[in-house]
């Protein structure tokens, strides 16, 4: 599907859950969830700092709960970034916004992209996207996914589609984004650091279903 067909079908779904959604909104349950300040600051190996968000970045995101932290381990010398943006309604537009076009706005641009299937021990496997994306001299490697009621898909798309169905099914519009990101060295190989994003990954996935409402 070329990149015109992909914006009209996505803008005629938006438009469409927004009509949905407004209909139902007086029936919207809400659910509490714990901040993102209670989130493990420290995994086997990892420590963390925190990294602000500045007032126009969170202007765009509009309303939710966010957290951007960079994990950092000597022992492999190296550093991952974390961010989860949590949406508890996206019932008036208020939806997530895809890595796809805040990439590009921060000067990055993609160099590869396709999906890579997740599968860690206790939950099934989902899929996410992977990009390779550059800036400059630098290059990064992105794995990015969607997150509502236990479930991960990479699909903005189905994300969608799922938020529609748990409206009508569950009277909840809620949903999560969840993105890992690490430095790629000119002389590193790309499937080192994406063995060290899905290991990182095995101490981030076992603890969505507590920040992002089951």
């Amino acid at each position: 599907m070329n990149s015109g067909w992909r914006f009209l079908t996505l803008a005629v779904l938006l438009s469409a859950t927004v009509l949905l959604l407004a209909a139902r909104s007086r029936h919207e349950i809400i659910p509490d969830h714990p901040s993102f300040d209670s989130f493990p600051r420290a995994f086997s190996g990892w420590t963390s700092r925190d990294i602000p968000l500045s007032k126009d970045v969170l202007e765009v995101l509009g309303p939710g709960d966010f957290l951007l932290r960079n994990y950092r381990n000597d022992a492999l010398d190296t550093n991952v970034a974390l961010f989860i943006a949590y949406f508890p309604s996206q019932r008036a537009g208020d939806t997530i916004h895809s890595p796809q076009n805040c990439l590009p706005g921060a000067g990055w641009s993609p160099v590869r992209k396709d999906r890579i299937r997740i599968d860690l021990p206790g939950h099934r496997a989902f899929p996410a996207n992977r990009y390779l994306i550059s800036k400059g001299e630098e290059r990064q490697l992105v794995l990015y996914w969607y997150w509502a009621h236990d479930r991960g898909v990479a699909s903005e798309y189905r994300a969608k589609l799922y938020m529609i169905a748990d409206s009508i099914r569950m009277h909840r519009t809620d949903g999560a984004l969840v993105r890992l990101s690490a430095s790629v060295a000119a002389n590193q190989d790309r499937r080192s650091v994406e063995r060290t994003l899905l290991g990182f990954a095995e101490n981030i996935v076992p603890l969505m279903n507590t920040y992002v409402p089951r």
